[in-house]
């Protein structure tokens, strides 16, 4: 009797240990808007102040020669949660719509649901829409495909740049808020929503979107995150030399002064301008912070992979340029950071090595393939980019893979090798960078006789075809 008594309840509790045993661990996938590589961990400006970053990339590995697919969000964002370069989706610029031009693509949400997973976004993932098909939830409600919460703003603006024309971006202005964070909302809203639900047990794994749209411009902040920042201790970018046009070829020459930064030193902004991009990165990394010490105290720490990336950098002066939009290393180079915790992963099971770093050229193309097995899912066979399992698994891996920049134009993009950057412009155009004497790109070496076998070597590496630019909105 006693005998069966004991298999009735083992049969009673084997659905649940199975289940225990087939449930993966959840995925927490975090994004930054327009952060270069101005954070503690990567060195690109001394004056940053990034702890929470930091901590997460040394909690992992830190990849520091990752690149993002399009210089632009759209284009970006679109080619990381479809897994599609864009020299093959067709979808170069931000004024496209992704699903006029994909419109049967499966993004990565999408893709982890139909695997048994449940997907939760809030915050800007995508160019300012949520794609409600691809979420079980959102924060904003997906059905508004608005993905900003509100956010406190100046009343009267601009505050600190008058605009110069209908050219002009209308947010690209900075200022310091008399306010709470909480008041302020925005990213301090998307941070509670996420450390919400970090902080409940779920009946299925999650993958959990986290878009913090700061440092995107406008930069207003609350004003302690200027502190730290005195103007009179604002120094110009480390990488702006103010002749760095002179070796250009003509393609180049006409990507690099822009009538933004021509504005900008015109009306002695541009110190007040790096501060307020200091202070909003320093914003965007303490609502990091909150989600990272939801997770940290919480019911899912050991069983959460997480990954942070920016979809593209930001150039605040150098080349004579302001904003995005070209092939050079400010623009291309992105945090990325990955952190997979001991027996989760079928595929690592011994998880990420703690401080770790790579520096071999990745691109963001790999975070669908990489994920997808690492979450122990089927991958999605079309993926651009190849999986980063071996660089998890030792970062000085062999890796014979380059990463691809793509530009508006088909056929202008950026190269990056292991110390070696190769630009080339669809008219013909080249630049060629030796990064590891040159890390700001500073001496053009395409027309050098003795660099024509680098260069050769970097033009066979490169794309072929591209998708011709797919129609607009």
């Amino acid at each position: 009797m006693l005998f069966i008594q004991c298999l009735v309840l083992l049969h009673a509790l084997l659905p649940d240990a199975v289940a225990a045993e087939q449930k993966g661990p959840n995925v927490l996938f975090i994004a930054m808007d327009d952060l270069n590589d101005w954070i503690g961990c990567m060195g690109g400006n001394a004056q940053s102040i990034t702890p929470n970053l930091d901590r997460l990339a040394a909690s992992g590995t830190l990849f520091t020669n990752a690149h993002c697919p399009g210089a632009a969000c759209n284009p970006s964002r679109t080619a990381v949660m479809s897994g599609l370069s864009p020299h093959v989706s067709g979808l170069y610029e931000n004024s496209q719509n992704m699903r006029e031009v994909l419109p049967d693509a499966e993004l990565m949400p999408s893709h982890f649901r139909s695997h048994g997973y449940k997907a939760l976004g809030a915050g800007k993932i995508l160019h300012y829409v949520i794609d409600a098909r691809s979420w079980d939830e959102y924060f904003p409600a997906k059905e508004s495909e608005m993905p900003l919460p509100r956010t406190l703003y100046p009343e009267k603006r601009p505050v600190s740049l008058p605009r110069a024309g209908e050219w002009q971006y209308v947010e690209t202005d900075w200022a310091a808020l008399d306010a709470t964070d909480e008041e302020f909302g925005g990213d301090w809203l998307v941070s509670e929503w996420v450390g919400d639900q970090l902080g409940k047990k779920h009946d299925q794994p999650l993958f959990l979107a986290c878009g913090i749209y700061r440092p995107h411009e406008p930069w207003f902040v609350p004003a302690r995150y200027f502190e730290p920042f005195p103007l009179e201790s604002i120094k110009l970018p480390p990488g702006y030399k103010e002749d760095d046009l002179d070796d250009l070829p003509p393609a180049g020459k006409k990507a690099g002064p822009n009538r933004y930064f021509e504005h900008i030193r015109k009306l002695g902004q541009w110190r007040k301008a790096i501060q307020g991009y200091l202070a909003s990165i320093h914003f965007a990394d303490a609502m990091l912070g909150r989600v990272l010490d939801s997770l940290e105290k919480g019911p899912n720490k050991d069983n959460t992979i997480v990954v942070l990336w920016s979809d593209h950098g930001w150039q605040l002066g150098e080349k004579q340029h302001w904003q995005k939009f070209t092939a050079w290393r400010a623009v291309t180079r992105v945090p990325l950071m990955i952190r997979v915790p001991p027996s989760v992963s079928p595929v690592l099971p011994g998880g990420t090595s703690i401080g770790s770093v790579c520096d071999q050229p990745v691109n963001l193309l790999s975070l669908y393939p990489t994920l997808a097995g690492l979450a122990g899912i089927p991958g999605k066979p079309d993926n651009s980019g190849p999986d980063l399992l071996p660089l998890l698994k030792d970062p000085e891996s062999a890796w014979d893979f380059v990463s691809i920049t793509h530009l508006a134009t088909p056929g202008s993009y950026g190269l990056s090798a292991r110390g070696w950057r190769y630009i080339h412009y669809a008219g013909g155009d080249e630049e060629l960078y030796d990064i590891a004497k040159d890390p700001f790109e500073w001496v053009n070496l395409a027309g050098k006789t003795e660099h024509k076998d680098k260069l050769t070597e970097l033009r066979r590496m490169a794309p072929t075809e591209f998708a011709p630019l797919e129609s607009k909105r």
